[in-house]
């Protein structure tokens, strides 16, 4: 009969345990959840990036390498809001063996439970050599 008792006991202080530790519980898991989300966002970011920068390397003689590598990034970057994204590609010269730089920039804002905790722009730069 004690024992029965004890128990009883025991499961209101788990209880009370279990709300104290869930709101911490709640607010890492949203933490990760919005670091994966941002992580993602950088990934698409630079996989644009290196596309639009291998455009450019091998598209200067159809035309314009400049609208043809920022077309190619914002394709490559369908994931992303196309609008926010910033493209720039600069060139040492449009002659083989020259180098081409495409650099890209995206806002991001970590939301934690409704707080903005930090935001930012995340950067990415790829060069590639003309071919």
């Amino acid at each position: 009969m004690l024992s029965r008792r004890k128990m009883r006991q025991e499961q209101g202080q788990t209880m009370v345990e279990f709300a104290l530790i869930m709101p911490v519980l709640l607010l890492v898991i949203f933490g990760i959840i919005q670091f994966g989300v941002l992580y993602n966002d950088y990934i698409s970011l630079t996989d644009a990036t290196r596309i639009g920068a291998r455009k450019a390397a091998v598209s200067r003689q159809t035309g314009d390498p400049v609208g043809l590598a920022t077309a190619a990034v914002r394709n490559a970057a369908a994931d992303l809001d196309a609008s926010k994204l910033a493209v720039t590609v600069t060139a040492t010269a449009w002659a083989p063996g020259a180098d081409v730089t495409v650099a890209t920039s995206y806002p991001y804002e970590l939301d934690i439970m409704g707080v903005v905790v930090k935001s930012g722009h995340l950067h990415s730069s790829t060069t590639e050599r003309i071919e």
